[in-house]
């Protein structure tokens, strides 16, 4: 699997989570793919998330890290999406939007 591009974030309450800007939830793109040991992945407001958590530092995400690695993820870790990871993320959806037929270019 190619590398992916994960933040890890602290809410709250103190549970840790995975952003993964690169990867869209929606048609649209504009939601990225969120991880968190319960619940597991879901879509998520990458700008929302970041305004309302704080970093996680190593120790606080190990354990997420480790069961994302299980599931099969190759990760590469930031602190922050770049405006092209945004970009990159808006074009995945919108590739995958073409494979499903919804596009007649």
């Amino acid at each position: 699997m190619s590398e992916i591009i994960v933040i890890f974030r602290r809410d709250a309450s103190g549970e840790c989570f995975a952003l993964m800007p690169e990867l869209p939830a929606d048609q649209l793109g504009n939601l990225c793919t969120a991880y968190q040991h319960i619940g597991q992945h879901c879509a998520a407001d990458y700008h929302l998330c970041i305004a309302q958590s704080d970093p996680a530092n190593p120790a606080e995400y190990r354990d997420l890290y480790e069961e994302l690695e299980r599931r099969g993820y190759n990760l590469t870790i930031r602190s922050r999406a770049t405006p092209d990871i945004h970009e990159r993320r808006r074009r995945i959806a919108a590739e995958l939007r073409c494979n499903r037929q919804e596009c007649h270019a």
